[in-house]
């Protein structure tokens, strides 16, 4: 059994860095994420400059040209990401780079204006 509009992709992952472009400010925003059973915890986060719906926590420390925090949060089951053509795409970094999900999506479309990501139950046996 399947259902209408689906996709299914399975990334071996345990780590991995989410990153997008901010569709007003036009600057990089990235967040690191570690996959496990209970669910997608954000761990840290960067941004490079501040603006429209871009504050910036007291506790942010600037280097290396970005604003460095560490949100405090429940891990996330699911991590839902809006996602249209007027966005633009999020990309998933690891080691060797960063890909758009459009890699494995399709391109952002208004029909399917979100994606979400699980954790499998057994993220904790998996090596990056």
């Amino acid at each position: 059994m399947g259902w209408a509009g689906v996709i299914w992709a399975q990334l071996a992952v345990t780590d991995f860095t989410l990153a997008w472009q901010h569709t007003v400010e036009k600057v990089r925003w990235e967040e690191d994420y570690h996959v496990a059973a209970q669910g997608i915890q954000l761990l840290s986060a960067r941004v490079k400059g501040s603006g429209a719906g871009m504050e910036i926590p007291p506790s942010a420390r600037f280097g290396d040209g970005s604003w460095h925090y560490q949100p405090v949060m429940q891990p996330l089951q699911p991590l839902r990401l809006a996602r249209t053509p007027q966005a633009g795409d999020y990309q998933i970094c690891q080691g060797d780079g960063c890909q758009p999900l459009s890699d494995w999506l399709g391109p952002p479309d208004a029909d399917q204006p979100a994606v979400e990501l699980w954790a499998c139950p057994n993220a904790g046996q998996l090596r990056n």
